[in-house]
This record gives C-alpha cells, sequence and structure tokens, in this order.
C-alpha cells in the first residue's frame, strides 16, 4: 500500500522537506499543501513593502515530480484520526510535516497598525507606505528586532521623502555586539531615522502612537514588528504543544506525542544537542527541514534516523540596498565582536538569500546516499 506523506506549508521549511522526501523515496505519494500558488520569500518581505517589485515564484515551478499540490487554507488537522481539512478536502495521511510557520503577533489596541510579515500584509503595507511617502508623512516603525531594523532602513532608503521614526523598548538591535549596534545607529543616522528608545508602545492611533506612559508620538502610519507567533492550530489538534504553540519535537524533529508527525521551522519547538532552543529563521529551518525529511526517508526503509545537528554562525542585516551587517556569533547565538559591515555586507546578506531561495529549487543541492530507497 502507498505510504501518503502530506507536508503542510509551502515556505522555505515545507517545500524543501516535501523536495527532499521525493529525492530520498521512490514510491511514496506526496502532497504539499499551501495556502497561496506561489512561494513567497518572505526574507524579502520589507523590500515588498518598499515597493520593490521582486520575480513571482510559482511551486508548481518549484516541486520536484511526485510531489503533488493542494492549494487552500488548511481550516483543521485532527492528529487521531490522520486527516488535515482544506477548504471542503479531506487529506488522510500516514506521515504529516507541519510546517506552517509563523505570523506577526499585533494586539488588538495596535489593530491599525500594517505588518511586513506576510505576503497580503507587506502588499498592503506597500500601497499604505507610498501614499504616505508622496504626503512627505511621519511612519513609526515599532520594534528593534531584526525585523524592525530592516524594515526602517529599507523604506527610508527607498522614500528619502518618507520620515522614519523607530520606537523600541531598548536600543536597536539589543542582541548585536557593541560594535554592530553603532554600525546600526550610523546607518540610522545617514537615512534620518529617528530613534526613540525606551519607548513601550501602548496604542497605535490613526494619527499617532500613545505609548504607556501616555506620551502621543505623530505617525499618519505605523508599522508593526515585535515579535512573531504560530497558528492555534497544532495545539487545537491534540498535538503536545510547548508555551508559545510550537510542537514538541525529539532530535529528529519528530512529535514527542504523535510519532506519525515531524515540525520543521517556526511550528517547531527544536532545540540545539545542548538543550539551547533554536529561535524562528529560515536559518534553522532550512537544516531541520533536510533532518527531518532524511528521518522520515530512513525510518520508512528500515534505516537509522539522524538527529539535527546545528550550530550558528552568523546573523545577517540588510541595512538598504547598498548597507548591511553581518554579526558573526558562537554556536549558541551570542555575539561575538568580529563583524562584516557596509556594502560588502549588503552582497553578503543578498548572496545568502538567492542561497536560501535556490536551496528550495527541485533541481537544488542536495547529498547523502546516492541511490534512492524504495518504498515495498
Amino acid at each position: 500500500m502507498t505510504h501518503r506523506i502530506v507536508v503542510l506549508g509551502g515556505g522555505y521549511s515545507g517545500l524543501i522537506a516535501a523536495n527532499r522526501i521525493a529525492r530520498r523515496l521512490n514510491g511514496a505519494d506526496i502532497m504539499l499543501v499551501n495556502e497561496r500558488p506561489r512561494f513567497v520569500e518572505r526574507v524579502r518581505l520589507h523590500q515588498v513593502a518598499a515597493g520593490q517589485r521582486l520575480p513571482e515564484h510559482l511551486l508548481a515551478d518549484r516541486v520536484r515530480p511526485g510531489v503533488g499540490l493542494t492549494i487552500g487554507r488548511v481550516t483543521a488537522f485532527d492528529a487521531d484520526r490522520r486527516e488535515v481539512r482544506v477548504g471542503d478536502t479531506v487529506l488522510g495521511y500516514d506521515t504529516l510535516v507541519y510546517a506552517l510557520g509563523s505570523g506577526a503577533v499585533v494586539p488588538e489596541s495596535a489593530a491599525g497598525a500594517v505588518t511586513v510579515a506576510g505576503a497580503e500584509s507587506a502588499e498592503e503595507a506597500r500601497k499604505r507606505i507610498a501614499d504616505l511617502a508622496a504626503e512627505n508623512g511621519m511612519l513609526a516603525v515599532v520594534g528593534g528586532g531584526l525585523t524592525g531594523i530592516e524594515a526602517a532602513a529599507e523604506l527610508a532608503e527607498s522614500h528619502p521623502g518618507l520620515r522614519v521614526r523607530m520606537l523600541t523598548a531598548g536600543e536597536p538591535g539589543d542582541f548585536l555586539s557593541a560594535r554592530g549596534k553603532a554600525h546600526v545607529r550610523r546607518v540610522f543616522d545617514r537615512l534620518g531615522i529617528e530613534v526613540l528608545t525606551d519607548a513601550e508602545v501602548e496604542e497605535v492611533r490613526e494619527d499617532a502612537v500613545v505609548l504607556r506612559d501616555r506620551r502621543a508620538v505623530g505617525a499618519g502610519l505605523t508599522v508593526w514588528s515585535t515579535g512573531f507567533g504560530v497558528p492555534a492550530l497544532a495545539a487545537r489538534s491534540g498535538l503536545a504543544v510547548d508555551a508559545h504553540g510550537r510542537i514538541r519535537v525529539d532530535p529528529t524533529l519528530r512529535s514527542l506525542s504523535h510519532p506519525d508527525v515531524y515540525a520543521v521551522g517556526d511550528s517547531a519547538a527544536a532545540a540545539r544537542s545542548n538543550g539551547r532552543e533554536l529561535r524562528m529563521a529560515c536559518a534553522t529551518g532550512i537544516p531541520a527541514a533536510y533532518c527531518a525529511a532524511d528521518a522520515i526517508a530512513a525510518r520508512l526503509t528500515g534505516g537509522e534516523a539522524r538527529p539535527l545537528r546545528f550550530r550558528y554562525v552568523n546573523q545577517c542585516v540588510s541595512l538598504g540596498r547598498r548597507d548591511g551587517l553581518i554579526q558573526y556569533v558562537d554556536a549558541d547565538d551570542n555575539p561575538h565582536r568580529t563583524i562584516l559591515a557596509g556594502r560588502i555586507a549588503a552582497r553578503y546578506k543578498e548572496a545568502i538569500v538567492r542561497g536560501a531561495l535556490f536551496v528550495t529549487a527541485r533541481s537544488g543541492p542536495y547529498s547523502f546516499a546516492r541511490r534512492r530507497p524504495v518504498l515495498g
């Protein structure tokens, strides 16, 4: 009987996992489920919000032979019955790869803000930011993490008439080394980005952002970029999840509660071998996808599933199209003093982004076994 494998989510992790399984197994019935028919380069969505037009990548052009496509939103998932509902269609599975990723977490008090965390939200942001820039208006970016830093720099560079103001509880890039933070500040100064620290946002209004100390800071539009969260679908399905709703997995990315489910990318509460939890990032999602796919292939053909082997090397930050920051880190993601900055860092980051796109292609690189095991 054909073994049915369903992969939920056609982002970096899900697409790589589906193609990798197809490479490793002959005879498996693989179905990739995604909400839209195109692959979204999520790491470039701040560029979309800035008005840059990016090439379109259809999933149908990126999946390997043997991988089917179902386009639609996953509305229900029963882990005990091993069924997934996509619109009016119910898909049964023998093995499931859960790769639905994460999205922006926006409180109700900030419902009027836009985000750059999804394809549709980035496109909405693009239109509204363009209108604001035409009026030389004030844009507020809430949050000093990677998303906020990249968005603020990209928007300020792309729209010189736009006034950009960052609101953050601490220093932009608190996770960076002193040299890294200093470079971000220099770029912000060059681009005219105003930074308000110790600015905890209480409410977003149509024309202002209200801080916790009740100060009102003028803003014609607000970009919210304070963090990401995962859908509640996994928790509702009965899978064991952590406090953030991420699926609890073993070192091979297999669910601790349901052995026929694997989780990769932002949806998984994965950790390094020392127990240090991995952060949500493309850098962690890609190797996790390879690990889970290989573990599935190994277990279905009587082989040994190998645990995830991963260490951090650097954090790549784009600061517009002509500047960037590469922050070198230790294995646990703690910053070193060493950085790479400026145009060469921008080119480095661009190479990393292009490489991430390349490995999602059906003809992308792979290694390990020369011969693919065949399912009986």
